[in-house]
């Protein structure tokens, strides 16, 4: 475990969600104060607002790739293809090493059902499982950055 993801970890053991907890710890990086990328972050958690969508600590990564590379004015063409290809390398290592970027397939509870939230907290999946993600997270988009 690098020391970035262990402090992803720890963030994310103290609270906050998997996707403010990756993205908050790429702030210096961005250049953005890392309150700033917390609150950014906060409706990504638990698959976009307990959506069961995209994994938060997939979409706290791919929000901080965007804060890194990405472009301010619609003509900075290089800055979005650079963007969208960090994005897509991060998306395809994930998804080698996981199967999915789907929160409801990562942990195979649909969050967004009180059935499936009721049982992701009595089995602790967010406290076993969302740890790895979020610390993988960290680490692939360190070795592409």
């Amino acid at each position: 475990m690098t020391e970035r993801s262990e402090k992803a970890v720890a963030c994310f053991m103290q609270g906050c969600n998997c996707a403010q907890a990756v993205s908050s710890v790429f702030a210096r990086d961005a250049g953005v104060p890392e309150e700033v990328i917390l609150r950014a972050a906060t409706g990504f958690g638990a698959g976009v607002g307990r959506t069961g969508g995209a994994c938060g600590a997939v979409s706290g990564a791919v929000l901080a790739i965007g804060l890194i590379f990405g472009s301010t004015e619609p003509e900075e063409k290089e800055a979005k293809d650079r963007t969208y290809a960090v994005t897509q390398e991060f998306i395809s290592r994930f998804v080698r090493k996981h199967g999915t970027v789907s929160c409801t397939g990562l942990l195979n509870c649909d969050l967004s059902t009180d059935e499936g939230l009721a049982r992701a907290r009595e089995q602790g999946l967010t406290r076993t499982l969302c740890p790895g993600y979020v610390r993988d997270a960290v680490e692939i988009l360190e070795e592409l950055l």
